[in-house]
């Protein structure tokens, strides 16, 4: 139907290009997974650019997937609850806040949150290493509510599932293709792989997502993923959008380890 009323509005021509409201900029920020220096350059980055652009109504938003594996989750989550109280940055919760937030009270997920880079969030919280050399879960969950600070727990326990602007949908891992945008669940939003990437028909929105990784974004028309598997290849990719425009800004650990920011199309 969206298509039949745009075609009644353009034409029957090339159809229009995907865009946002007049007056609106995004940055969508793909997977962070603990690697607060990435993240902070990234940021400064972003500040500078909104800056340098013409007057807009700005979002940030970060696509999931803050904690586990990298090095510092816990100045991850710190940062980005400062720069939410700084602009408007809205965060959506990954697969990985998830399997972090039952570990709390479940011990069935507790093992795959410990296992799929869980063991890197609890020692940046101040954990004792040695908790998981032969892991005794009651010992773990009682020591992860001692050194996990409640106002962490209940910031991650604010993301959201899915944001939509304009012509545009931001989730964190895709959509099931077969379901309506508002019938979504949120098993799919977080953790989705197939039969979401291999789809090659048009979504009802484009849809923005990371959870995936690749060497470089991938726009595909339908889809842009913009996880760049910041922990293991040391870049993290922010995707900017306004109007029809599409363009990135990425932050990459160089030579010496110093870290850059650079903008390409």
């Amino acid at each position: 139907m969206l298509q039949f009323l745009k075609s009644l509005i353009f034409g029957a021509g090339k159809p229009p290009q995907p865009c946002l409201p007049v007056g609106e900029r995004v940055y969508a920020v793909g997977d962070i997974h603990g690697k607060l220096d990435l993240f902070e350059v990234l940021i400064e980055a972003i500040e500078r650019d909104d800056a340098a652009s013409t007057q807009a109504n700005t979002t940030v938003i970060l696509l999931g997937d803050l904690v586990d594996r990298g090095a510092d989750s816990a100045g991850v989550v710190r940062r980005a609850r400062k720069w939410q109280n700084e602009r408007d940055v809205r965060i959506l919760c990954g697969n990985h806040e998830e399997m972090f937030l039952m570990s709390f009270s479940d011990r069935k997920v507790l093992p795959h949150f410990l296992r799929h880079g869980g063991k890197q969030t609890l020692a940046s919280y101040g954990l004792d290493k040695a908790l998981f050399v032969d892991p005794k879960l009651e010992e773990v969950q009682a020591e992860m509510e001692r050194m996990v600070p409640r106002e962490d727990r209940a910031f991650m326990e604010s993301f959201e599932d899915m944001i939509c602007i304009g012509d545009y949908v931001f989730v964190h891992a895709g959509v099931d293709p077969a379901t309506g945008l508002a019938d979504q669940s949120p098993e799919h939003l977080r953790w989705i792989r197939e039969p979401f990437l291999s789809h090659a028909e048009a979504f009802e929105k484009v849809v923005v997502h990371g959870h995936s990784i690749a060497e470089e974004p991938q726009d595909l028309g339908n889809r842009i993923g913009i996880d760049t598997g910041a922990y293991m290849s040391g870049r993290l990719t922010a995707l900017v959008l306004e109007g029809s425009e599409r363009r990135y800004i990425e932050t990459e650990v160089g030579e010496g380890g110093k870290i850059a920011a650079r903008h390409r199309g």
